[in-house]
């Protein structure tokens, strides 16, 4: 896998249409992998699907390995027996989501069906569930976490009473009794996320669809993962970060993006034989086929900014274990096909860091015309072994991105890919399809030539992101033919 000359379409899940105000992992899910493989595509890519925390970031999660339960279809979840038929409202925006009122809705219909699973003796699937309760090991954590965040109105854990949030074996065993219900709905919601996934993706696999995930480097501080191995992170005592991830200035921010995860405790984890991580890439790789390792060079060396920093731009560039970690991860799961996003501030070492394993990296076309020639992402610079996008979630759409271009932009734009106006953003996803890097990803957008209105990110923003849908209108008639003729004479199918 990512050695042969393949193709893909970044969507995440979230951005589907259908009822509810959010996409999910029913009927519309399905129909785009039927899209998908009609176009001739071998990848879907998706973003985290992690429970998003801050500013519904799939980057600031509630848990590195737990689902996202708004991504469940309730209609799955009716057809169980565990709710009766939803009646959708019809008044949500088709283009983008409503976080709040979804989120108020949703979990308030998924507490019902899994109270009434749980009050069920003899409820359909009950050993599958009790099953995947006995054979997760993150899942007691996270339920016994989502809990106490419900109970104390969704305060940050540090903002718990001190018992709590720096919380000892005792306390622990305590807690889990006295909200054991709560906790039971917490394993329900995520049994049913895992069981539809996996759905999902058999469904994906008999089309040929293979799914590229996503792993943040970094976790939340408010999540199940600090709060409940607070050894493993650069906290003081009294759980509070010393310092936090960032990057320095770049192409998205003067200042840097300060990003405020904690930052590892990478002698411990040492220590302990980087178990953590290999509970980490083991989960990941149980749910996709193939895995971008976001902001990889922090296995390299991280930006750590001091705690209390308004701004990224007063960090330092602190050693991290890259080979170590890897060798350790690698001797206990195997060679795993992994994608090194590999932007930002590279560095040889990690250059050497990504070859020595033969990940590859990145090769974003929207880069590629701020400097001369020996741009390494212009297309007659790529290498076989790499990954080019027209643009990533983090980018404008190619679209919102050609028109933000100063004339004399355009016209560098236009004369490398030989297009003239609005057919210049053609010519530049043909120039991705057309590129020696083995694997070719375009978001959905693009193939829409869809404008700055369906941006998914804008780095440094905290809130107003992630929200953008796409509704089956968008789809010619002939999406599906135009664009299986062009990956076929590009040799991408």
């Amino acid at each position: 896998m990512l050695d042969k000359r393949r193709c893909g379409v970044l969507l995440h899940p979230t951005s589907l249409p259908g009822p509810g105000g959010i996409g999910s992992l029913g009927t519309d899910a399905r129909r785009f992998v039927d899209l998908l493989a009609d176009m001739g595509m071998s990848y879907w890519q998706v973003l985290p699907l992690t429970p998003p925390a801050c500013g519904n970031s799939p980057y600031s999660a509630f848990s590195a390995f737990a689902g996202n339960p708004l991504l469940i279809d309730l209609d799955q979840v009716a057809a169980d027996g565990d709710l009766s038929v939803i009646k959708y409202e019809d008044d949500s925006d088709e283009t983008c989501v409503d976080f709040e009122t979804v989120s108020q809705k949703k979990m308030e219909l998924l507490r019902t069906a899994g109270a009434s699973f749980l009050a069920n003796d003899v409820a359909r699937h009950k050993q599958e569930f009790w099953d995947f309760c006995n054979t997760t090991p993150w899942l007691h954590n996270y339920a016994l976490f989502m809990a106490l965040k419900r109970k104390y109105k969704g305060k940050s854990w540090e903002k718990w009473p001190a018992e709590l949030a720096l919380l000892t074996p005792e306390k622990y065993e305590k807690a889990s009794i006295e909200l054991g219900a709560d906790i039971g709905i917490q394993k329900y919601i995520q049994w049913q996320f895992f069981r539809q996934w996996r759905g999902l993706r058999g469904y994906a696999t008999d089309k040929g669809i293979a799914i590229v995930g996503d792993i943040p480097i970094f976790v939340g501080y408010d999540s199940a993962d600090v709060w409940s191995h607070r050894e493993l992170f650069l906290l003081n005592s009294k759980g509070k970060p010393t310092v936090v991830a960032g990057v320095p200035p770049d192409y998205f921010s003067v200042t840097g993006q300060l990003w405020g995860n904690p930052l590892y405790d990478w002698e411990t984890m040492g220590r302990q034989k980087y178990a953590w991580w290999i509970e980490r890439f083991r989960a990941l790789f149980e749910l996709f086929d193939v895995i971008r390792v976001d902001h990889f060079r922090g296995f390299e060396a991280a930006w750590q900014v001091p705690a209390g920093e308004k701004t990224a731009i007063n960090g330092t560039w602190v050693k991290a274990p890259g080979t170590a970690l890897f060798d350790t991860i690698f001797a206990a799961l195997g060679k795993l096909p992994i994608i090194a996003e590999d932007l930002g501030v590279i560095t040889p070492d990690v250059e050497k860091l990504r070859d020595r394993y033969d990940f590859p990296g990145m090769k974003i076309l929207q880069f590629a015309f701020d400097s001369g020639p020996s741009n390494p992402y212009l297309p007659h610079n790529h290498q076989k072994k790499s990954v080019v996008y027209t643009g990533t979630h983090d980018n404008d759409t190619t679209v919102g991105w050609y028109h933000s271009l100063s004339d004399t932009q355009r016209s560098r734009v236009s004369c490398y890919v030989g297009g003239k106006g609005d057919d210049t953003v053609e010519c530049i996803l043909r120039s991705a399809l057309m590129s020696v890097a083995d694997t070719a990803i375009v978001p959905l957008q693009d193939l829409f030539r869809l404008g700055s209105e369906a941006r998914m990110n804008v780095p440094g923003t905290a809130f107003g992101n992630w929200s953008w849908r796409f509704t089956w209108g968008m789809v010619a008639a002939d999406l599906a033919s135009r664009v299986r003729k062009q990956i076929e004479c590009y040799g991408r199918v």
